[in-house]
C-alpha cells in the first residue's frame, strides 16, 4: 500500500525487471538484387545481417547466410568497376561535399560499422576513401570488406578502396585471412579465396584529393634513373631502369606520379623487381626523421623517407597533405624516433609545403594479442572539407565493447606483432589466378 504521499510501500516486492530484449530473428539468406542495384536500404540491411552473423553464427555455418555464389557475385561486381580505375583515383569533391579518409580496419567489423555510422555514411554529400588493410588479424576480415565493396558498388563515385600491403597472398597467408575464408566456406573455400586475390589486384594504390592531398597505404616511392650505356651492356642508350632493392642507397630517386600512374599494380608478392617495385614501395614504405631516401631495412621491403623528401615530394606536385597509413600501435611502438599511435593518428611531418600524417582507423588493435598489456589505442579517422580540402579535422574512437567472442585465424603468440622482418624471399611467386 502507498501512504497518501504517494511514495512506495518499503514492505512491498520490488517490481518486476523489464523484459528481455525478443531475440533479433535469423536473417534470411542474401540475395543479390534482381535489377543488380545495391541501394542504400539494401546496404543497411546488408551490415545488419553481418552484424547477426557475427555474434549468433559458428564460422562455418556463415554460408547458410551468405553463399559463395552470393559473394562470387559481389567481388566480381566489385573487380568490374574497380579494375576501370587507374593507379592513381582523383577524387574531386564539389564545394558542397566532404571526404573522409580511413586506415587500416583490419577485419574489425563492429569497430567499421561504427566508424561509419558516426562519420555519416557515404552519400551524394560525403566521399569516403580507405586507405587499404581491410583483412587479417580480426577475426571478420571476409565481413569487413564484403561490406566495403558493397558500399563501393551502390555508390562507385562515392567510395574509393585502395590497396593495403595486406591485400596480397604472402600477408593473408600468414595473418589469417586465408584460413579465414577456408574455414567460413570449407570445401569452397580455396576458390573463394581466389576469387578475393584477384579483386586485390584491381584495388587501386593512391589517391589525390582535391587536387592537394596525396593518400597511400605506406607512402612514397622510388623512381626511374637514365642509365648511361656503359653501365647496362644490354641496354640501349637513355634506357629506364627501376632502381631494385640491390641498387646503392645513395641513388635512390624520388618517384613521379606519372611514373606511378604506368606502374603494373596486379603483382601480389614479391620478388618486385623493376617497375613493379613501385607499388612494392606505396605499400610498405615509412617515414622516418632521418633525411633522404633510404632501403627499409626493418620490414626488408619499401623505403624510409625523411622530412625533405616529404617536402619535395610535395612541392613538385603541388599537394599539401601526405595522408598514409600502415603503422598501428604495435609498429610504432618499436620506433622511437616517431610518436606513438595511441589517437590514432600523427603528424609526422610539417614542413614548408604541408603535412605528413599517419591515420590507423583500428581501435584496440590487434584484436589478438599475447601480451596481457594491451594497447588499448584508439582508432581515428579524418575529414577534408571545402573550401581547400587541406585541413583535417581528426575523429578519434574507442573500440566496441564488448566484442562478440571469436577465435584468431592465425598464430598470434608465433606471429610476429608488426609486419616487420617478414620472410618475404620465401614467398612462392605464383599468381592468384594458379
Amino acid at each position: 500500500m502507498s501512504d497518501p504521499d504517494g511514495a512506495a510501500d518499503p514492505s512491498s516486492p520490488p517490481p518486476p525487471p523489464p523484459p528481455s530484449p525478443s531475440p533479433v530473428p535469423r536473417p534470411a539468406p542474401v540475395e543479390w538484387p534482381e535489377d543488380g542495384v545495391l541501394t542504400r536500404d539494401w546496404v543497411a540491411a546488408f551490415t545488419a545481417t553481418l552484424d547477426w552473423c557475427s555474434r549468433n553464427l559458428p564460422p562455418d555455418q556463415l554460408p547458410s547466410v551468405l553463399s559463395a555464389d552470393f559473394v562470387r557475385r559481389l567481388l566480381l561486381a566489385a573487380a568490374v568497376i574497380l579494375h576501370r580505375e587507374p593507379n592513381i583515383v582523383r577524387v574531386d569533391p564539389r564545394p558542397d561535399q566532404a571526404v573522409v579518409v580511413v586506415g587500416d580496419v583490419h577485419g574489425q567489423l563492429h569497430d567499421v560499422i561504427f566508424l561509419l555510422r558516426d562519420a555519416g555514411f557515404p552519400s551524394e554529400e560525403r566521399i569516403f576513401v580507405f586507405n587499404g588493410d581491410y583483412v587479417d588479424r580480426g577475426a571478420w576480415g571476409l565481413e569487413t570488406l564484403l561490406l566495403l565493396l558493397a558500399w563501393k558498388v551502390s555508390l562507385p563515385n562515392r567510395v574509393f578502396l585502395l590497396r593495403g600491403n595486406h591485400e596480397s597472398k604472402y600477408c593473408t597467408s600468414v595473418y589469417g585471412f586465408e584460413r579465414e575464408v577456408t574455414v567460413k566456406y570449407k570445401g569452397q573455400g580455396s576458390q573463394v579465396y581466389r576469387k578475393f586475390l584477384r579483386c586485390f589486384e584491381d584495388l587501386p594504390l593512391a589517391s589525390i584529393i582535391a587536387g592537394c592531398v596525396y593518400t597511400a597505404h605506406g607512402g612514397i616511392f622510388r623512381g626511374a634513373v637514365v642509365l648511361p650505356s656503359k653501365r647496362a651492356k644490354r641496354a640501349k642508350k637513355g634506357h629506364r631502369h627501376v632502381l631494385s632493392s640491390t641498387d646503392d642507397p645513395i641513388t635512390l630517386k624520388l618517384g613521379s606520379l606519372d611514373e606511378l600512374l604506368k606502374a603494373r599494380r596486379t603483382v601480389l608478392d614479391p620478388p618486385w623487381e623493376g617497375s613493379n617495385l613501385i607499388p612494392g614501395d606505396v605499400l610498405w614504405s615509412d617515414p622516418s626523421m632521418d633525411k633522404g631516401l633510404s632501403l627499409n631495412k626493418e620490414r626488408g621491403i619499401g623505403l624510409l623517407w625523411g622530412p625533405d623528401i616529404t617536402q619535395q615530394f610535395l612541392y613538385t606536385n603541388n599537394l599539401k597533405l601526405i595522408i598514409r597509413s600502415h603503422e598501428g600501435p604495435d609498429a610504432r611502438d618499436k620506433r622511437h624516433d616517431l610518436l606513438g599511435m595511441g589517437s590514432g593518428y600523427t603528424t609526422d611531418h610539417h614542413v614548408a609545403c604541408g603535412k605528413l600524417i599517419t591515420l590507423f582507423s583500428a581501435p584496440d588493435y590487434p584484436q589478438f594479442q599475447a601480451s596481457e598489456d594491451r594497447y588499448n589505442n584508439s582508432g581515428a579517422y579524418l575529414v577534408l572539407s571545402p573550401p581547400d580540402f587541406a585541413t583535417p579535422d581528426f575523429h578519434s574512437f574507442q573500440a566496441v565493447k564488448p566484442r562478440p567472442k571469436a577465435n584468431p585465424f592465425y598464430d598470434f603468440e608465433e606471429v610476429i606483432d608488426s609486419d616487420e622482418e617478414l620472410n618475404l624471399g620465401a614467398m612462392d611467386t605464383g599468381n592468384s589466378s594458379s
